[in-house]
């Protein structure tokens, strides 16, 4: 397979995968509402999915995994574009891969153990006090900070950064890279969700426009595949 179609299949099959994912996850999961409620009831609800679960959780991380290869791909599919520019994007792809997969791979493999301590017979209030806090504290250390604040920022940068390459390029029409670097803007909004006075809390406009926002960049990546391939 050559760069050229290989950069626009992994535009149009990502976004697929990573949604799949992501619904199947609401379904059986109840994902993300779930994480509003008590740890004990997370942790029950985690451990009665059992290994298809647990799995589950794995292709979701590894769909953070596949970004990294189709940003550094499409940095070399797209021609006309200023290469300091593509290098910049498929850097700051690679990066968003690396905070994204990090904010997910907790769950196959950190959460099941945490489940399996707090369901043991002998688990005193102490113990499973102590699992609430590690399993409250990865949440907004890795899930929060790392994976949604960076992994916002650096998919929005990259976002713009390759919608601006589009522009430049010859590969697609003008308006597909435009449409990115408005979405791209959006999402860097989105990273702030957490941030400073809404650490607690959470910022409602954010919270509001983020799960949209990510459904338009789901389909702006398959429409440039589609224009990449045409």
């Amino acid at each position: 397979m050559t760069t050229s179609p290989a950069a626009a299949i992994l535009l149009i099959v990502l976004p697929i995968a990573f949604n799949a994912a992501f619904a199947a996850l609401a379904k059986v999961f109840d994902y993300p509402e779930i994480l509003r409620r008590p740890t004990g009831e997370i942790l029950a609800r985690f451990r009665a999915g059992g290994s298809g679960l647990v799995l589950l959780w794995w292709g979701f991380a590894m769909t953070a995994v596949l970004f990294a290869p189709l940003a550094v791909l499409l940095a070399y599919r797209l021609d006309g574009a200023d290469p300091v520019l593509l290098a910049l994007g498929a850097t700051v792809g690679v990066l968003a891969s690396i905070v994204q997969f990090l904010g997910l791979v907790r769950w196959p493999f950190l959460v099941p153990y945490l489940a399996r301590a707090d369901a043991e017979p002998g688990a005193t209030d102490a113990r499973r006090a102590a699992i609430d806090v590690v399993f409250q504290s990865f949440n907004r250390y890795l899930g929060v900070a790392v994976g949604e604040h960076l992994g916002y920022l650096l998919t929005g940068a990259w976002s713009v950064l390759t919608g601006v390459a589009l522009v430049q390029s010859t590969e697609a029409h003008p308006l597909v890279g435009t449409v990115g670097i408005v979405i791209g803007a959006v999402l860097v909004v989105c990273s702030f969700e957490f941030v400073g006075p809404f650490e607690r809390h959470g910022w409602t406009l954010a919270a509001r426009l983020t799960p949209v926002t990510y459904i338009a960049w789901s389909l702006w990546l398959v429409t440039s595949g589609v224009a990449l391939l045409l």
